[in-house]
């Protein structure tokens, strides 16, 4: 428990560095995983004892999806965050249990429990007032907020193909390659677009060091292990840890101030998300942003 508390608290401080960030949003995520990578392959190397290539030969398909459908994942969300509020861009980002529930039933026509149907009402009505609260703000706070939902979109199409993957692939393996199908196509779209690729000052590397470290190599790594000891119930409450630290981050070290309004659309939010968990208990399966 102490692992995925940590881990949570760990991964909420990512849409801080890229709020901060000298790069673009899309640059950001980049640097993200690639100044991640040499440790993610360290770890897969030390777990995996020399299977890292079968591992891949064998899922290949599937890992190259799951490394583009979070990459683009990083792409929206890092927009999002620079949009919109840190806390917004957070709790629309975790939508994707329902999302993922709703691709089930359309695909592979399971019906979702009532339970499930009550927590897609209420997490339906709390984005409805947080995007209420945003719409004096203009067009850009508007548009990172439905950003946030496509991030959650692309989120459950990457949870789906880690969900078929953990059979047989181990989570360092699958970390560390679909690392590397995910830092080829945002570099490409960061130059592309003509982002900012190079931070300008040290203070500017030593952020995105900070981001690649702290949330991606031990955010990840600490719910990776959490949810190999934990019951799915337990990982599912802690997961949700991630979007109120974001905001609380944001509140002390941005000066992201929270009104009544987004406290009572962030707590519809995380009350939908949390009934949409406990109706399908598939929780252990999935891994943080």
């Amino acid at each position: 428990m102490a692992a995925l508390l940590a881990g949570a608290a760990a991964i909420a401080t990512a849409p801080l560095f890229v709020k901060v960030s000298e790069t673009g949003p899309v640059a950001t995520a980049f640097w993200r995983i690639a100044l991640a990578l040499p440790f993610l392959w360290a770890w897969a190397a030390i777990a995996q004892r020399g299977v890292l290539a079968a591992s891949f030969a064998a899922n290949r398909r599937l890992i190259i999806a799951a490394g583009l459908f979070f990459a683009a994942d990083l792409a929206v969300w890092n927009w999002s965050i620079v949009l919109t509020s840190v806390a917004n861009a957070t709790l629309l980002a975790n939508l994707a249990p329902i999302f993922v529930t709703l691709a089930m039933w359309a695909f592979l026509s399971r019906p979702p429990a009532t339970m499930f149907l009550a927590g897609l009402a209420a997490a339906l009505a709390g984005v409805a007032v947080l995007l209420g609260g945003d719409l004096g703000l203009g067009g850009r706070a508007l548009l990172g907020d439905a950003l946030g939902v496509v991030t959650a979109m692309f989120y459950a199409a990457y949870q789906l193909a880690v969900t078929r993957l953990r059979a047989g692939v181990a989570t360092s393996t699958l970390m560390a390659w679909s690392g590397i199908f995910m830092v080829v196509p945002l570099l490409a779209v960061a130059l592309a677009t003509g982002e900012s690729i190079l931070p300008a000052t040290l203070t500017g590397w030593m952020l995105l060091i900070g981001l690649a470290l702290i949330a991606q190599v031990a955010g990840q790594s600490l719910i990776a292990y959490a949810m190999a000891h934990l019951p799915a119930t337990f990982s599912s409450v802690g997961l949700l840890l991630q979007p109120v630290m974001a905001a609380l981050y944001a509140w002390v070290l941005l000066g992201e101030t929270l009104g009544w309004i987004e406290v009572a659309g962030g707590v519809l939010v995380l009350i939908g998300i949390r009934f949409a968990q406990r109706a399908e208990l598939r929780p252990d399966k999935l891994i943080g942003q």
